[in-house]
């Protein structure tokens, strides 16, 4: 059973956990993994998030800076002010073009923060979950804002040497992590009914690390906080759609990708986070309705 909750932002509340809500990924960047360089302009890229809302996506992720394997995170990476001059004019666009759209920013920068609320964010998607800047935690109690934290090994470009997990040992670094930092933001001020955790899928995790991860992705409702699953073509998936020796390309996997939300979602969460915004609609639909049925047949 999937458990409801009421995710508090500053100027609304959202139910999580009666239907699974939509994130929508818009990536204002040149190298994203998937769809890096496409979106690229401001016109692309707002032009790009009105047709995920008209889709269906609850919710518009914009990030301005690529966290794929083997990317910077440190001063030799994307700047604050690169990142602002990407993501600032999307967002104050598609909040003119429709203002009851839920945003969210996703960055580890509390600058960055700042200035996408400032603008119309509401969310603020940090996958570093507050620990690359100590100015994050404050920023989004201040704010009020909601906030997702998300579980990395590591950073990007220390993922090649990290040392390989088992299923039992990962799960249990990922719990044991996520409770840890989320103690922070709420010593911070940040509301704990504004918390949402996601366990991070592909975010120093091997391969085969992360079908353990999923598989009892339940286990991790025990931390008490709404859940979000972000686990669109990420390179596990193409790991085990390879054929003639080669994994499959990012474009080939999105009936994969299709089945890891389906399955994320079975299992407890109540966000999922998604490129392929009209597909997923539908298979989550499905998977709803199984979920209420469940539901439904439980003793009172």
């Amino acid at each position: 059973m999937r458990p409801l909750f009421t995710w508090r932002l500053a100027s609304r509340s959202v139910e999580l956990g009666s239907r699974t809500l939509i994130m929508g990924v818009l990536n204002v960047t040149p190298d994203s993994f998937y769809d890096g360089g496409r979106y690229a302009s401001t016109a692309t890229a707002v032009e790009h998030g009105l047709k995920l809302a008209d889709d269906g996506a609850d919710i518009l992720d914009v990030g301005g800076e690529s966290t794929r394997p083997g990317a910077r995170t440190d001063e030799a990476g994307v700047s604050r002010d690169e990142e602002l001059r990407r993501v600032l004019p999307v967002i104050e666009q598609l909040k003119s073009k429709r203002p009851d759209a839920l945003l969210s920013i996703d960055t580890y920068k509390s600058a960055v923060a700042r200035a996408a609320v400032a603008a119309g964010a509401e969310i603020v998607n940090d996958v570093s979950a507050g620990r690359w800047d100590a100015e994050m935690a404050p920023t989004i109690a201040e704010l009020r804002a909601g906030a997702v934290l998300m579980h990395m090994r590591g950073r990007p470009e220390e993922w090649r040497t990290l040392p390989r997990l088992e299923g039992d040992e990962l799960l249990a670094q990922v719990s044991r992590d996520l409770a840890a930092w989320a103690k922070p933001a709420l010593q911070a001020g940040v509301r704990r009914e504004s918390i949402v955790l996601d366990p991070g899928f592909g975010f120093g995790k091997n391969f085969e690390e992360n079908y353990p991860l999923l598989a009892r992705f339940d286990e991790l409702q025990q931390l008490g906080f709404p859940l979000l699953a972000g686990t669109s073509r990420k390179s596990f998936i193409g790991r085990a759609l390879r054929h003639d020796d080669k994994d499959a390309a990012v474009d080939e996997r999105l009936y994969g990708t299709l089945a890891t939300v389906v399955i994320s979602l079975l299992k407890g969460a109540h966000i999922v986070r998604v490129h392929d915004v009209k597909p997923a609609v539908d298979a989550i639909h499905i998977a709803d309705a199984v979920l209420a049925a469940q539901t439904a047949s439980q003793p009172a």
